[in-house]
């Protein structure tokens, strides 16, 4: 049996934190958009505003508290409220996805095959420092997606070995591919996919 291992960018303690204060935010902001409405409408008019904005809300909060990623052999999965998997072997997309909120990006390899996909966080940066995915578990991508050959599984799989490689070096996070790839990204979208041209034309000048 294939060992699973976890790819969640956060730790899970600090996930279910944070998403303890979106749940909390969601009852604020749907405590008092309710009893605005039920001043002006009526006690039934605002119990139901509180609804309509609290309940989404809350269960985007308990969604991101159940949120697990991981890796078993090479199908990659993701848990919320249900799982989704990909067989990274066989599937028919391969990007690399950059969101921009709030002054952090993330970079995110997305995937999509059988009718499923899912966006893994590779990495997020702030400024010049920020969060990325352990060693252990970028070494398994890299082979699992080698394995696939064909060009784009290569490329994605030397990017990932080349921000291996530039981790045991030492190199400030501004100076790591991934971060440098979603550098290229103009500002001012929330999400967007870099050219593939452009993706194995940077890699091909990587160590």
């Amino acid at each position: 049996m294939s060992e699973r291992i976890p790819l969640d960018l956060m730790e899970p303690a600090a996930v279910r934190k944070r998403a303890r204060t979106v749940g909390i935010g969601a009852l604020i902001v749907a405590a008092a958009f309710g009893g605005l409405l039920g001043l002006l409408a009526g006690r039934t008019a605002g119990v139901v505003a509180a609804a309509v904005v609290g309940v989404p809300l809350l269960l985007l909060a308990w969604s991101e508290a159940r949120r697990r990623v991981w890796l078993e052999g090479h199908v990659l999965s993701v848990r919320a409220f249900g799982t989704r998997s990909v067989d990274l072997r066989t599937a028919d997309q391969l990007d690399l996805l950059v969101t921009d909120m709030r002054g952090s990006r993330t970079v995110g390899l997305f995937v999509r095959g059988g009718g499923k996909a899912i966006n893994l966080a590779l990495a997020v940066y702030a400024g010049v420092g920020g969060r990325e995915q352990g060693v252990f578990g970028l070494r398994k991508l890299a082979d699992v997606l080698a394995g696939r050959g064909d060009a784009p599984g290569l490329v994605f799989s030397e990017l990932l070995v080349a921000q291996l490689r530039a981790e045991a070096r030492g190199l400030a996070a501004a100076d790591r591919p991934l971060y440098q790839l979603g550098s290229l990204a103009p500002s001012g979208r929330l999400a967007q996919k870099l050219n593939p041209d452009a993706i194995s034309r940077f890699v091909s000048t990587l160590d």
